[in-house]
């Protein structure tokens, strides 16, 4: 691949992980959350946000993790990544877990527009992933997950 479509490539990735194109925003999704509506799951809806939130942290890190990591060891499906509570603990919770969920974004982005980076080289660890599946899977799980809390956020009168 010439180096200008290999630069184009990555910073398209990198748009796509930031989200805000044809999807909500991170930000725009989690920063103002309503405290009280965290732990809400409304009638129909299978999980409240707080787990959608947690989820979408700890998929995301697992991603990164078998992405970087020769020692990487698989979390079981799907016990280790759905929370069991419903709700944070407290509003730190909340942030802690919206901030690791921005900087395993970060970190993905630093990779992705690291032109050291094969994007195409399998994963030696793995069993013929390579760095962009595993980048396009981040950006589609997240951006699903966080469309599903837009929707809780329309049921619960928090959006828009």
């Amino acid at each position: 691949m010439a180096k200008t479509e290999d630069r184009a490539l990555r910073e398209q990735l990198v748009k796509f992980l930031r989200g805000g194109e044809a999807h909500a925003e991170l930000k725009a999704v989690l920063d103002d959350f309503p405290v009280k509506a965290r732990g809400v799951v409304p009638k129909g809806a299978e999980h409240s946000a707080w787990q959608l939130l947690e989820h979408i942290r700890i998929a995301l890190h697992d991603l990164m993790d078998f992405s970087t990591n020769p020692n990487y060891v698989q979390p079981e499906w799907p016990k280790d990544y759905w929370p069991k509570d419903t709700a944070p603990k407290d509003g730190a919770a909340w942030d802690r877990s919206v901030k690791a969920v921005k900087k395993d974004i970060a970190d993905f982005e630093k990779l992705v527009g690291n032109p050291e980076s094969n994007l195409y080289a399998t994963i030696p660890w793995g069993d013929g992933q390579t760095l962009l599946r595993e980048v396009l899977v981040a950006g589609q799980h997240t951006s699903y997950h966080l469309g599903q809390i837009v929707l809780l956020r329309r049921l619960l009168g928090a959006w828009g």
